[in-house]
């Protein structure tokens, strides 16, 4: 069983290892909240993995050591395990599913791994990772389903209570669920009056599922720009943690994660991935009941590819109200276009793209669809420019 004398152990072996990440207020960030960020997004490997990374191999036997490392990650698990097995002088290799993310696969192999690329998602990773282990011996690192993993991932939760007085609720993003059983242990051990919530993203919600049914259960898909939780099997040890520790497991949809990452991005200058923004989602879209409450976020990494990053920020520009494409049907005649944007400007907003289209098949063929682009600044200006184009006659087709 595991105590939280070996979290107070880890937080010890990881001195000069992982950084103690600094905790900082975000009071723009959500309103009705007392709102603090943990940016284990600033972590040595830019995750929280390595903290139970480290932790683990660092406890390994001589010759559990000598037959080599062997893990699987979506990529921030491997990261962990990568720069760790290479301080301590050990060969790893770490199976990732092949749609991770080209940078979390290239740091990987920066910091010493030798990655193999395995089709499908990070559940298919881990067949692999176990039938390699098999074939060759290695000692195989689990990312969550492991007791001095889970110790490691704690010290988070000792690092929140000593940073912060007077926490009502820590909100932790959940995957497999090898950091929400650290935190909560940590937490709940130490004040047992705080709630602890877990994030998952809709689509990949077994934890959730599993919690909400309260029996462990493997889920059939994971399908989330969040590759750090798209995970489709909880482990068996954190479920038996969650079901004791965790108040409560709560899902965000992917426009809300994205809404978030742009949040965080412009308000309080971090960069957080998919999974490291859920907790921040959950509170901005009203998931969880922490209004008027001390809450800690934890931001468990920043690890985003700049290729991503640029859609998510497209879809937070649309999900905040900050960029919206309406579709007006027009009778095609002079003048239609400078009332149009005439409407817009006066409202303040910026138009950025028009498109006239006169092929639809379901409109007279003097008329088109045209589609103006426009920068706003949120929801209810949009509703507002859809409203008085309304009044002045004109049709929307969305």
């Amino acid at each position: 069983m595991l105590l939280l004398d070996k979290v107070y152990n880890a937080a010890y072996a990881l001195r000069g290892v992982a950084r103690k990440t600094d905790l900082i207020a975000a009071p723009n960030l959500v309103e009705g909240m007392d709102l603090h960020l943990k940016t284990e997004n600033l972590q040595v490997t830019g995750s929280f993995k390595i903290r139970g990374a480290y932790y683990k191999i660092n406890r390994l036997s001589k010759d559990e050591l000598s037959r080599g490392i062997i893990a699987c990650s979506a990529g921030n698990h491997a990261q962990g395990v990568a720069l760790a097995a290479t301080r301590l002088g050990v060969k790893s290799v770490v199976c990732m599913p092949d749609g991770a993310p080209i940078m979390k696969v290239e740091n990987t192999r920066r910091l010493g791994a030798e990655v193999r690329l395995v089709k499908g998602t990070y559940d298919d990773a881990h067949d692999e990772a176990v039938r390699l282990q098999e074939e060759t011996g290695a000692t195989f690192i689990h990312p969550y389903d492991d007791e001095d993993v889970i110790a490691g991932q704690g010290t988070i939760g000792l690092e929140i209570l000593d940073q912060l007085d007077g926490v009502d609720a820590v909100v932790v993003p959940v995957g497999g669920g090898g950091l929400i059983s650290g935190v909560a242990l940590a937490i709940k051990s130490l004040r047992p009056q705080c709630k602890v919530y877990g994030v998952q993203a809709e689509g990949a919600s077994a934890f959730a599922d599993a919690f909400r049914q309260d029996k462990w259960a493997a889920s059939d898909s994971a399908v989330t720009f969040a590759d750090g939780i798209q995970v489709k099997v909880p482990g068996t040890l954190n479920f038996e943690m969650v079901e004791k520790y965790v108040d409560d497991i709560v899902t965000v949809s992917d426009d809300e994660i994205a809404a978030a990452i742009l949040a965080l991005m412009e308000r309080q200058k971090l960069v957080a991935e998919g999974a490291g923004a859920t907790p921040v989602a959950a509170c901005m879209f009203g998931h969880l009941p922490v209004e008027g409450k001390r809450v800690v976020c934890v931001i468990s990494g920043g690890n985003i590819d700049v290729n991503i990053l640029s859609r998510v920020i497209n879809r937070g520009l649309a999900m905040s109200g900050r960029k919206v494409t309406l579709s007006l049907k027009l009778t095609d005649k002079p003048g239609q276009l400078e009332q149009v944007s005439h409407i817009i400007a006066e409202l303040g907003a910026n138009v950025v793209s028009v498109d006239y289209d006169l092929t639809d098949p379901d409109l007279p063929i003097s008329s088109c669809i045209l589609r103006v682009g426009m920068e706003t600044r949120d929801n209810k200006q949009i509703e507002e420019i859809r409203q008085h184009l309304q009044d002045a006659g004109f049709s929307l087709a969305n």
